[in-house]
C-alpha cells in the first residue's frame, strides 16, 4: 500500500533578512528624497545636459570624464544618475523582502513593488528628457513622480510596522477626514510648487528661462493661496485633535507637519523677495519632499491595523 506523496514545506530562504526590512525601507524612504534635491540640483543649474545621451553619458562612456572641455554640469548630471543606480539597489532590495513575504497579505505585497517601477519610470523619463532637450513638461513630470514615490515609500514604511487586519480608526470621524483633506490638499501646494519653478528662471535650462508659458507672478500667487488653504485646514485639525483627546502619535504627526509648513514658507516668501537664489530654491525643493512624507503620515496615525 503506498502512502500518499507530501508536499514539502516551503522555506523562506530570505528569512534571515527579513530583520533589514525596516532598514531598507527607511533607507529607501531617505534617498527617495534625496535624489529630488540632487535631481534639484540638476535643474538649478542647468545641468540636464550635462551628459548628453542616454543611458551613456558621453558616447561611448557611461561615466563623466574629464576633459579640457569639462564643465562642472556633467559631473553633477552624472552624479544624479549614480543615486538613480543606488535607488534602484534598494528598490530591488525592497522588492526581495517586501514582495517575498508570505506572511504578510497580497495588497502590502504588491505595494513593495511601486518603488522598483518608479524607479525604472524615472530612468525611462530622464533619457527621454535628454533626447528632447528638456522639455518643461517632462522635467516637472520628472518631480511630480518622484514626490509619488516618497509618498508610497513612507506608506510602506508605516505599514511594515502595523498588522494586516483591516483598519480600525482610533479617532473621532471629524478628525480622520480632517486628516484625509490634507492629504487631498497637499496635492495642489505640490504641483503648483513644480509649476512656478518651471515657470520662473529656474526651469531646468541655463540658456531659456521661463520654460513654461505662464505668468510667474500669478502662479506664485495661486501656490501661496494653496498653501495658506493648507495652513488653516492644519490649524483646525490640530485643534480638533486637542479637542477629542487624539493620541499622542496623532498629534506629534500635526506638529511636525507644521514646523515644516512654517519652514516651506518662509523658504517661500524669503526666496521670492530676495530673486529666487538657487541654494533656497534647492532647501525648498527638499522641504517639499519632507512635507509629502509628513501630510501622508498624519491618517496613518489615526487608525491601527492588528495583526492577522
Amino acid at each position: 500500500m503506498s502512502t500518499p506523496t507530501q508536499t514539502p514545506p516551503q522555506t523562506d530562504w530570505l528569512a534571515r533578512f527579513r530583520p533589514w526590512t525596516h532598514g531598507v525601507l527607511v533607507a529607501n524612504l531617505v534617498v527617495q528624497i534625496g535624489i529630488i534635491v540632487t535631481g534639484g540640483a540638476v535643474r538649478l543649474t542647468g545641468s540636464g545636459l550635462g551628459c548628453s545621451t542616454w543611458p551613456e553619458c558621453e558616447p561611448g562612456q557611461f561615466t563623466a570624464a574629464f576633459h579640457p572641455e569639462t564643465s562642472y554640469h556633467q559631473y553633477i548630471e552624472f552624479g544624479n544618475r549614480t543615486i538613480t543606480g543606488v535607488l534602484g539597489v534598494l528598490a530591488i532590495a525592497v522588492v526581495l523582502l517586501v514582495c517575498t513575504d508570505r506572511s504578510r497579505s497580497r495588497a502590502y505585497r504588491l505595494l513593495g513593488l511601486v518603488p522598483l517601477v518608479g524607479v525604472v519610470a524615472q530612468a525611462l523619463l530622464g533619457g527621454i528628457l535628454v533626447l528632447l532637450h528638456l522639455h518643461p513638461g517632462l522635467v516637472s513630470l520628472h518631480f511630480v513622480i518622484s514626490a509619488c514615490l516618497v509618498a508610497v515609500s513612507a506608506l510602506l514604511l508605516h505599514r511594515s510596522g502595523e498588522g494586516d487586519a483591516p483598519p480600525r480608526r482610533v479617532v473621532e470621524p471629524a478628525l480622520h477626514t480632517l486628516g484625509t483633506w490634507l492629504v487631498v490638499l497637499m496635492v495642489p501646494v505640490v504641483v503648483l510648487g513644480v509649476i512656478v519653478t518651471g515657470a520662473g528662471p529656474h526651469s531646468g535650462d541655463d540658456e531659456i528661462a521661463y520654460r513654461i508659458g505662464v505668468d510667474p507672478a500669478l502662479m506664485t500667487r495661486l501656490h501661496a493661496a494653496s498653501v495658506w488653504i493648507f495652513l488653516a485646514v492644519l490649524a483646525v485639525t490640530l485643534v480638533v485633535a486637542f479637542r477629542t483627546n487624539a493620541p499622542r502619535a496623532v498629534t506629534k504627526a500635526l506638529w511636525i507637519v507644521v514646523v515644516i509648513t512654517l519652514g516651506q514658507g518662509l523658504i517661500g516668501y524669503v526666496q521670492y523677495f530676495t530673486g529666487l537664489p538657487a541654494l533656497l530654491v534647492g532647501l525648498h525643493m527638499l522641504g517639499a519632499a519632507v512635507l509629502v512624507a509628513g501630510v501622508v503620515k498624519v491618517p496613518l496615525t489615526m487608525r491601527v491595523r492588528e495583526a492577522l
